[in-house]
């Protein structure tokens, strides 16, 4: 067996395998610094007479001695030295060799209701963000200005980006920022699209500037904690606008019916995504009720408020303007020059707060749509996605239109509206419930074509028979759409699971929680005190004027959590209470997930080992060699070397399951170890 090695006299692993936080090294350097090498049998190992290990299988247990004592010193680069562009030419190289792949895969069912609850789940949200920047700032945005940054969002990154499954558009957070940089910049007389022009340019050249100096590196210590507390935080900002255009609607007849109709539709369009995960009715039904049940609830309750009486109230509808014109009379082009000398240094704090509000929003919509419950098998980039952001951003600000980013929870819900998922018994179930099926997911249709599409249909919205539509939908059902987003990703956040586990009735919570796990409730009750004063802080700062500055306390959650909370957690507490938000997979364009011993997998040209998190530290199967050719042509193995084709070609096999506890949810994760001359162990998550 070839492999480089360190000068160790024998490096062993044993079940379990457990990189992260809850297993530091003891000696503070990295303990996976062996680039290892597996072959197919044992006779290619012997047959090979530059051996520095032999492999036996022992049961649940993988043996690696040296059998040469020599070893090469591994080159381990000055942290302070920045290798320019890096990142991004990494990022490309993995990901342009599945480019015409992305395209091919499209040719799959479930991107036709994927494009089409995207296209729903974006505009409509859009629209909604619309009608409030139109009026805090005196319609300087309205609804083809934020259509327009939709679009332009989409169809940037759906073409060129290396993480096609981010829906990119328009937030709650850069709604909140624009209409407060109108508060403060308006009662100066200060032209204010130029000025948001202005902010633009310096922060694409911030976004430039990271992304070539490979900041987004730092990614590695963003765990589910602060993905958690922002996720937590977008959702309330959801909930917030929705009562927002409520309150708009008067105290009349107008406004009871607007709240009635936002309730109904909240109750009808929460029940449709339940049923998509139940046992009612057929497979095939519940997936087509959770496709398409958002978007025609939208459709029935604009058309409901026309029966009988309630065609008699006069309910607020979206305003809108002439196709493919600005709401207010200019061109599309900002004269960015037409402001002071000193707004255009003004500009510079705005843009950093700008910048670091979308490096934080961005990736981690980037991170939780590839989160560890889905099975990705493409690589990621975000390096080469900063710099597109920050070209999205610049060219945003020059046409005087909302800057589009990550959006969430949209991004998760695209990638999952991709899983294909199969009906399988569940293995929890004994007794007189053995033999229940559960839907599990099986694989996702990566592509590129829904998020395009959506794009397009979006610029399509722009035309003027569908503003003639859009003028119809009642501000009621827009409210309605806010609660439903913002329930469903309240639902789904960490901070909530853990709130509801607290709850519950111990003598009813079943032993495979693992929270359970936690001897000190105490630790629970203060991680989750934590993350309620973080959203706290963040969501009680955008209710003032100094609401341009909330990306600052989110972007402290981070060195909170890496250097604070392991001062008072227990490893094994933080390991349950915290974890990875995406696979070692995902997270080799910036070097892997904080903690976990994974070797810079960009070093070198050829593979190298990938190392994986695993909090729960337990070991389901014993691990197996696989029988590859020499250069491991799996598709994590072409996508770490930047070669190989797309999704599903390479005939992978799956012989050990790692179980891991992230966030009070559990997952799983395949272990491939093959390849005799390729120093490589590949990661691919499959979820439970």
């Amino acid at each position: 067996m070839v492999a480089e090695s360190s000068p160790s006299n024998i490096y062993s692993l044993h079940p379990p395998l457990a990189f992260g936080p809850s297993n530091p090294s003891s000696s503070g350097q990295k303990s996976w610094k062996p680039r290892i090498g597996f072959l197919s049998s044992a006779s290619q190992s012997n047959s090979n007479s530059n051996s520095h290990f032999s492999v036996q299988d022992e049961g649940n247990e993988l043996r690696q001695q040296y059998t040469n004592a020599s070893a090469r010193s591994k080159h381990v680069p000055k942290w302070w030295k920045i290798r320019l562009f890096r990142g991004m030419v990494l990022d490309v190289r993995r990901r342009l060799p599945y480019y015409w792949g992305d395209w091919k895969d499209a040719w799959d069912y479930r991107v036709v209701p994927a494009t089409v609850y995207m296209y729903f789940a974006n505009i409509l949200p859009a629209l909604a963000f619309s009608l409030d920047m139109f009026t805090k700032t005196n319609m300087s945005y309205g609804v083809n200005e934020v259509l327009l940054a939709s679009v332009l969002g989409s169809v940037v990154f759906a073409i060129f980006a290396a993480q096609p499954l981010v829906i990119v558009g328009v937030t709650g957070p850069i709604t909140v920022f624009n209409y407060t940089v109108y508060d403060i910049m308006a009662p100066t007389g200060t032209n204010y699209l130029a000025f948001m022009a202005l902010i633009g340019l310096w922060s694409l050249v911030m976004h430039w500037i990271l992304a070539a100096t490979n900041a987004c590196n730092a990614l590695k210590y963003v765990t589910r904690f602060s993905c958690d507390i922002f996720g937590f935080y977008v959702a309330f900002i959801y909930l917030q606008k929705g009562i927002q255009v409520l309150s708009r609607q008067g105290s009349d007849e107008a406004f009871y019916l607007s709240v009635m109709v936002a309730l109904l539709v909240l109750v009808v369009g929460y029940i449709c995504g339940a049923i998509g995960t139940s046992a009612l009715f057929q497979h095939y039904i519940r997936v087509f009720i959770k496709d398409y049940g958002t978007p025609l609830t939208v459709v029935f309750f604009t058309g409901f408020v026309h029966i009988g009486k309630m065609s008699e109230v006069n309910l607020a509808t979206l305003p809108t303007s002439r196709a493919f014109f600005p709401t207010i009379e200019r061109g599309w082009f900002i004269h960015f020059w037409d402001v002071r000398v000193s707004d255009v240094f003004i500009a510079i704090p705005f843009a950093v707060l700008l910048t670091v509000l979308f490096y934080f929003d961005h990736n981690v919509s980037s991170l939780i749509a590839q989160g560890t419950e889905f099975p990705l098998r493409k690589p990621a980039g975000f390096h080469w996605d900063l710099f597109l952001l920050g070209l999205t951003t610049g060219v945003a600000g020059l046409l005087g239109i909302p800057a589009p980013n990550g959006l969430i929870p949209q991004a998760p819900f695209h990638t999952d509206s991709l899983c294909v998922t199969k009906i399988v018994a569940d293995p929890n179930e004994e007794g007189a419930n053995k033999g229940h099926v559960v839907a599990k997911i099986d694989h996702v249709v990566e592509q590129r074509f829904s998020n395009l599409a959506q794009g397009i249909l979006t610029l399509g919205t722009m035309t003027g028979p569908l503003l003639v539509v859009i003028h119809l939908i009642p501000q009621g059902v827009l409210a309605g759409l806010f609660f439903v987003m913002g329930v469903q990703a309240l639902e789904g956040n960490g901070i909530t699971q853990k709130i509801i586990f607290l709850c519950r009735d111990k003598s009813l919570t079943p032993a495979s929680e693992p929270l359970k796990r936690i001897q000190r409730r105490l630790a629970i009750w203060v991680f989750v005190a934590i993350q309620l004063i973080g959203f706290g802080a963040t969501f009680a700062i955008t209710q003032t004027i100094a609401a341009v500055g909330f990306p600052i306390f989110i972007l402290i959650l981070i060195p909170i959590r890496t250097f604070v909370l392991p001062r008072w957690f227990r490893e094994e507490e933080l390991a349950i209470l915290d974890g990875p938000t995406a696979s070692p997979f995902t997270m080799i364009s910036v070097g892997g997930n904080f903690g976990e011993d994974v070797a810079d997998l960009n070093e070198r040209s050829q593979t190298i080992a990938a190392g994986a998190g695993s909090t729960s530290g337990r070991v389901n199967e014993g691990i197996l060699l696989g029988g590859q050719k020499s250069g491991d042509d799996s598709d994590e193995g072409k996508a770490e070397r930047g070669e190989g084709p797309s999704f599903g070609k390479s005939g992978m096999k799956r012989r050990e399951s790692v179980k891991n506890e992230g966030r009070s949810g559990r997952w799983e994760e395949d272990f491939e170890m093959h390849t005799p001359r390729v120093s490589r162990r590949s990661v691919s998550r499959q979820s439970k």
